[in-house]
């Protein structure tokens, strides 16, 4: 197999890092298994012939051997305010794409501030947030959007059965809010707006068999940093549905189960999108199973696309900028369902 087929999984360990690798190989790469914790990478190996490469976020040698020779690297490793530059550095002195899983939106923010000209300059992909928070709602943003320039605000709505966080979840959540103090987020008049204050609770209409539910409003994703990238959106507002929004913040809910025989949880999501410009609003909606497992097919079909040159952008370039938004959502299926709605 010929090392353009061969792509780095840091964290590949890691509860969605092991979904990425199965998908990665289901589509005829040939994944390498790179992170910190040697016993866990051989674990993962084992009988499966896969190379394990160790590497430390703290010592950039030991990414360079980690990404030698490979044509693309996929961070999964959270916290990203911790793994996402220096995986990003090293990308860059191999000269390849670089894709992450990130759905923290200072480390995604930090992304595009610190490596949008480098990156440019030089050429290269970087593609953070290419995850189920981040990618998925912009792609569905930018195809909702379609023949539209500019709209007054976007709204993404996260309609989940339920929320059982990963370990990884858990550890980024607490990097988030130790940065900005406790105080929520919201993007607003075109920036990111810091508050102390509590979120609304409102209603919104999910599609059936869901329907209408309570939902926390301003309940701030990695949206507010991947669609004002490249869309142009003042007001972007994301909710999430009351009953996962309490299991995330319970410290005893557990981590998701399998539930069939690809590891996948029993959680299912709605994604409903509505843009809005004057008095006219356009609306997408997809549905699917397992928020991590899912995040493995959006990555694997972003780095296709990458190594296959169906790109149209380079840089630091969020899902919906850098790739046919409506043409991926397609290419998703079976994974999701897209049901554009009035």
């Amino acid at each position: 197999m010929g090392s353009g087929r061969i792509v780095v999984v840091y964290g590949a360990y890691g509860h969605t890092g092991r979904f990425v690798v199965a998908r990665l190989r289901e589509r005829g790469f040939v994944p390498v298994l790179s992170g910190r914790d040697v016993e866990k990478l051989k674990a993962l190996a084992a009988g499966s012939g896969l190379e394990v490469r160790p590497a430390s976020v703290d010592d950039p040698a030991s990414l360079d051997a980690a990404l030698a020779g490979a044509a693309a690297v996929v961070n999964a490793a959270g916290p990203f305010a911790v793994t996402a530059a220096p995986v990003i550095e090293a990308a860059l002195r191999a000269g390849i794409p670089y894709v992450d899983v990130a759905a923290e939106i200072e480390a995604n923010a930090d992304t595009f501030a610190h490596f949008a000209d480098r990156a440019r300059a030089a050429g290269a992909v970087v593609v953070p947030a290419m995850a189920f928070y981040g990618g998925l709602g912009d792609l569905l943003a930018t195809a909702a959007m379609g023949d539209w320039t500019a709209a007054d605000e976007a709204h993404v709505a996260y309609g989940l059965s339920g929320w059982h966080p990963t370990a990884g979840t858990r550890a980024a959540g607490a990097v988030s809010r130790q940065r900005r103090d406790g105080r929520r987020v919201r993007h607003t008049s075109g920036r990111l707006e810091y508050r102390d204050d509590d979120p609304p609770t409102l209603e919104w209409p999910f599609p059936a068999p869901m329907g209408r539910r309570a939902v926390i409003g301003e309940f701030t994703m990695a949206d507010v940093v991947t669609l004002p990238s490249h869309l142009d959106i003042p007001e972007v507002r994301t909710y999430m549905t009351v009953e996962a929004a309490r299991d995330l913040s319970s410290p005893d809910t557990p981590e998701p189960a399998p539930a069939d025989e690809l590891g996948r949880s029993d959680q299912t999501f709605v994604v409903d999108v509505v843009v809005r410009s004057g008095g006219a609003e356009r609306r997408a909606t997809a549905t699917g199973r397992d928020i991590y497992a899912v995040t493995a097919p959006l990555v694997v079909e972003a780095v296709d696309r990458i190594l296959t040159g169906r790109t149209r952008a380079a840089g630091v370039a969020s899902a919906g900028e850098i790739f046919d938004a409506p043409d991926f959502l397609r290419a998703l299926s079976p994974h999701i369902s897209l049901a554009p709605r009035p």
